[in-house]
């Protein structure tokens, strides 16, 4: 893969507009985008399937969590909208009915592991006995065993993570920071360069390229760091 297959604009904005607007903006530069809850709420599941529709690859960014039956009617369907990835929280139960659901489509699966945005302290406060590190490994083998398409981890933990589901699944790392810019509410997180390095097969960059005063002169400047690390 080349790095405009490996580059994912998150389209974390309000409105179809701005979205539509984003993807304009950028043409044939980009040919991957995330769509999460807040364009999922304002519309984003047709925009989602209209972009498919219209050639473009798409991160459906749901973290499914359900019992089983409900987890795999969602994404049977998710299958019918042509969808490229589609995230759900790496519960095991919850990622065998997905696989089970998804046989012999291309839809890849990914776990999510710990979000990026939580350290330590989080997850102690959310209940759980394992460090951010420790439950990512842990989730990322069961995602293996449960036969996902690849898992969402930060990219501090790309490098471990591939020594434990070797060269055939994608990790996908959001939190990708260029140098210089802000980290918002983000707490594990890294550059294009490095986190190509350390063993992420695509880079999810949202307001680094969304926000910016010129998003095509952003993409492509992610970009060319990305062509030098590959």
């Amino acid at each position: 893969m080349n790095a405009r297959e490996r580059l994912i604009v998150g389209l974390d904005v309000p409105t179809l507009g701005e979205a539509e607007q984003i993807v304009s903006t950028l043409g044939d530069d980009i040919v991957f985008f995330k769509i999460g809850y807040q364009l999922v709420f304002a519309g984003g599941l047709e925009f989602a399937r209209d972009l498919a529709q219209s050639g473009k690859k798409i991160f459906l960014d749901m973290k499914l969590l359900d019992i089983d039956n409900t987890v795999a009617s969602g994404v049977e369907n998710i299958v019918k909208m042509g969808m490229s990835m589609l995230t759900l929280h790496a519960y095991p139960k919850a990622m065998k009915a997905a696989v089970e659901a998804a046989k012999g489509s291309e839809l890849c699966l990914l776990g999510v592991t710990v979000l990026t945005s939580m350290d330590e302290q989080d997850l102690i406060a959310a209940g759980y006995e394992y460090d951010p590190h420790t439950l990512v490994l842990r989730r990322a083998e069961q995602a293996l065993l449960a036969g996902m398409g690849g898992v969402v981890c930060s990219a501090e933990e790309s490098a471990a993570v591939r020594k434990i589901v070797g060269p055939g699944m994608a990790i996908v790392t959001p939190g990708i920071r260029p140098a210089g810019s802000e980290r918002g509410d983000q707490k594990r997180v890294m550059t294009p360069a490095d986190a190509l390095k350390a063993g992420s097969s695509h880079l999810v960059v949202a307001r680094p390229i969304v926000k910016a005063p010129d998003p095509k002169e952003a993409a492509r400047a992610i970009l060319a760091e990305m062509e030098a690390a590959l």
